[in-house]
């Protein structure tokens, strides 16, 4: 058989094969900053992949694709957010950066298109995600107190609620104004309607001005 018949041959089946040693993503972003070909893509201070192509859409869009090695292809999961920094090797350069909202998630697919983030956006949703976490945390403990109220010595209880609306309620001062609002809107009245709850269980053993400390400190919250 011809050589070079051999070679074509071999090639067929060696570039699949090749193809499938990258996890490759589609990025969306309104800017790129000076992102190109060619550029890294980091996780943890690791060169994880590089970026294939950035082009810009009929729509208004930069797409940009990017091929993750397949060592690292597990880290890309639906909690990644991808980030165009600058590059801490090649300055004056660009990075794609990838890090996590928080731990675990599904695994993005190959040809998986992801919505890009900047570094605000990912500030805000951490702090969001941890005042959340912290919401239900404390709403867990509202619900647990009030099921156990008789049998539990309440100045401990109540001492432990209000130190968790201090915590809650610093948290959110330090939060961006879309973080705070959408606490309000979405959490806060679960828990306004979990308060009234415990204040009827309070009411039948006739000791309903126990939990105005815990009203105040909702309002505290209502106002910031």
């Amino acid at each position: 058989m011809n050589k070079k018949l051999l070679i074509m041959l071999a090639m067929t089946f060696l570039l699949p094969a090749c193809k499938n040693d990258t996890l490759d993503l589609q990025i969306r972003f309104d800017q790129v900053q000076g992102l190109k070909q060619g550029d890294r893509v980091l996780f943890e201070q690791n060169h994880i992949g590089d970026v294939q192509r950035v082009f810009y859409t009929e729509q208004g869009a930069f797409l940009v694709d990017v091929a993750i090695y397949k060592n690292f292809a597990a880290a890309a999961t639906e909690y990644s957010r991808f980030v165009v920094v600058p590059d801490p090797v090649n300055t004056p350069g660009k990075a794609l950066a990838m890090t996590h909202l928080r731990q675990g998630g599904t695994a993005l697919a190959d040809k998986a298109v992801v919505e890009g983030s900047t570094e605000a956006a990912v500030l805000v949703q951490k702090i969001f995600d941890s005042i959340e976490t912290g919401m239900k945390a404390f709403e867990e403990q509202l619900n647990q107190f009030s099921k156990e109220l008789r049998d539990i010595p309440e100045s401990e209880e109540f001492k432990r609620l209000e130190n968790e609306f201090n915590r809650l309620a610093q948290e959110l001062k330090q939060s961006g104004r879309q973080a705070r609002d959408t606490i309000k809107q979405e959490i806060l009245p679960q828990l306004r309607r979990d308060l009234e709850d415990l204040r009827q269980r309070l009411r039948e053993l006739g000791r309903e001005d126990e939990i105005k400390p815990l009203e105040d400190k909702m309002e505290e919250i209502q106002r910031i």
